[in-house]
């Protein structure tokens, strides 16, 4: 008999516990060297503000690191599954150890804890916020990050209700807010272009980025280089609707169809052609687009 599979509801539960009970190992901490510590290779946080980390780095140097850093044994010291901000926030201090909890925990124990934790911070940018929300939803319905993402859009639509429950006791446990809100506004942001996200990673908010995001690909530079320059949503969005009002620019060369135009209705022209040219000729005009001779009001 084959070993019944978790359902998502069972994920969830154990999903929450453990977080539950990452939240209660304040019993004791220990103190390591700094230089032992490395940062999980899933850790679902990548960029870090250089400023920001400058300030912190300033405050641990007057205070000290407050909050203990979430590790677990590695291969070769310590791996970091929640506090690798304040570890290089430790390091610019110029600190030679730190204070951590150790709790030993498998890949998918510490990706959770990860994501719970750094879900919950203040500065963590839209996109981020984006890729590690789905990333816990993939990991409690036990799929992949695509079909998460399709099933989420499944639920919002209405068409799979277990989901639907488990996505309301999965946002509303870990304080995420309105999954509907999540999957309707932000999910868009993890397929926007590679230019629009990394501006977003240095700051760039996130109602602005949905309106150049939102702009035909020939427009997104212009619109995201005035962003960058400093204007803000309204000036945006009116330059977007001011560029898409514009007249569509031809793909065509006017000259070539024009000289094209003059050849084939000059009957001296035509009269100068060959008889295998003027076969060609004809085999062109009858190879002509429906599309086209449908504008130009000719005959199938």
């Amino acid at each position: 008999m084959s070993r019944r599979r978790p359902t998502p509801a069972a994920n969830l539960t154990a999903l929450l516990g453990e977080s539950s009970a990452l939240a209660e190992i304040a019993q004791q901490t220990i103190t390591v060297p700094i230089t032992d510590l490395r940062p999980v290779p899933f850790q679902p946080r990548r960029h870090f503000d250089d400023k920001a980390l400058a300030e912190l780095a300033d405050s641990i140097r007057t205070q000290g690191v407050l909050q203990p850093l979430l590790v677990r044994p590695g291969p070769s010291g310590y791996e970091i599954i929640a506090g690798e901000r304040r570890w290089r926030a430790g390091k610019l201090a110029g600190l030679t150890d730190v204070p951590v909890y150790v709790r030993n925990l498998t890949d998918e124990q510490a990706t959770r804890a990860a994501l719970l934790e750094n879900l919950h911070r203040e500065d963590l940018n839209q996109y981020e916020e984006a890729a590690a929300t789905l990333r816990l939803v993939a990991l409690t319905l036990r799929v992949d990050e695509d079909t998460a993402r399709s099933r989420m859009y499944a639920a919002a639509r209405g068409t799979n209700l277990e989901d639907r429950e488990v996505l309301e006791s999965l946002f509303a446990a870990a304080s995420l807010g309105s999954w509907q809100s999540f999957t309707t506004n932000k999910l868009r942001v993890l397929r926007y272009p590679e230019a629009i996200v990394q501006a977003m990673q240095d700051g760039l908010h996130y109602s602005i980025a949905a309106v150049i995001a939102a702009a035909p690909d020939a427009h997104q530079a212009e619109l995201l280089a005035m962003a960058l320059d400093g204007a803000g949503y309204r000036e945006v969005k009116a330059r977007r609707a001011a560029l898409e009002a514009r007249p569509t620019p031809l793909k065509v060369d006017p000259g070539r169809v024009t000289e094209v135009g003059k050849r084939i209705s000059s009957v001296k022209w035509l009269g100068t052609l060959d008889d295998r040219t003027q076969k060609d000729l004809q085999s062109w005009l009858n190879r002509m687009p429906d599309s086209v001779k449908k504008a130009m009001n000719l005959p199938n």
